[in-house]
């Protein structure tokens, strides 16, 4: 990336951990990992499971691999030559944040995206409308059984080059799948029930707060649009409405912007 060449930014990814920075966001008491553990690197989704005891344990499917980042998506050595037009990951928010800034430019608010996800049709659930049966010729998701088998009916097992599937009406590509989308609000779950719709509400901005029971001890950020691994039987996060919180700090295999 030129900005890397020009500022010589580090990723989170690419920085060493430091255990007094992370056990702040950790349950008090929890033990630190092993020093081998603290190398720089991110989690990966692991393409060989075969079977999973429990699907509310995702740690089952995802796992931690030193020398993972930007450069090398499936571990120190990999490559990202012949992937230009390949979605961008491993891209924390934080990084994402001091991108901008450097290139004059912001993240999208929730609001901000959702209108360029639903075109001129406010009522449509996809990017396309409301019919679900063309999911495979319009969005790169998971089809089969997840996570341990995918049927690729939409043409790819795993993440797509942009531009793989039709625009929405607008001209807008890949705002549903593929990788998540991360925007500048902030998640709060109790959000929409606190808002006054007694009027209209033009262009929200968001929470004031970060606020989510799974996840209290940390701030987390909207992410919008689902993944490649999202499937109508665990994660349908391919419709416009849906999101997810993602703190600033997280990375991986398929989150982007």
């Amino acid at each position: 990336m030129v900005w890397v060449e020009v500022t010589n930014y580090i990723t989170i990814s690419e920085r060493k951990i430091d255990w007094e920075v992370m056990k702040s966001q950790v349950p008090e008491g929890n033990p630190k990992p092993h020093d081998s553990i603290l190398q720089p690197g991110s989690l990966i989704f692991n393409k060989n499971i075969n079977s999973v005891a429990n699907m509310s344990n995702y740690s089952q499917w995802w796992s931690w691999k030193t020398g993972v980042n930007w450069k090398h998506t499936s571990g120190p050595e990999s490559s990202i030559v012949g992937k230009d037009n390949y979605p961008l990951v491993y891209i924390a928010l934080e990084d994402a944040l001091a991108y901008f800034k450097w290139a004059n430019r912001r993240l999208p608010t929730e609001a901000e995206w959702e209108s360029a996800a639903q075109d001129s049709n406010t009522n449509n659930i996809y990017t396309w409308g409301n019919d679900y049966s063309v999911l495979n010729t319009n969005v790169n998701t998971w089809q089969g059984v997840i996570p341990v088998k995918n049927e690729s009916q939409d043409g790819f097992e795993f993440i797509a080059p942009v531009e793989s599937f039709p625009p929405n009406s607008i001209g807008f590509y890949d705002m549903m799948g593929n990788v998540w989308e991360l925007t500048s609000d902030l998640f709060n779950i109790n959000y929409y029930k606190e808002l006054d719709i007694t009027k209209p509400i033009v262009n929200p901005k968001g929470a004031v707060k970060s606020y989510s029971q799974n996840n209290p001890y940390q701030v987390e950020y909207v992410m919008k649009g689902g993944s490649f691994l999202c499937n109508a039987s665990y994660c349908t996060s391919f419709i416009v409405s849906a999101k997810m919180g993602v703190t600033i700090n997280s990375e991986s295999d398929h989150i982007g912007f």
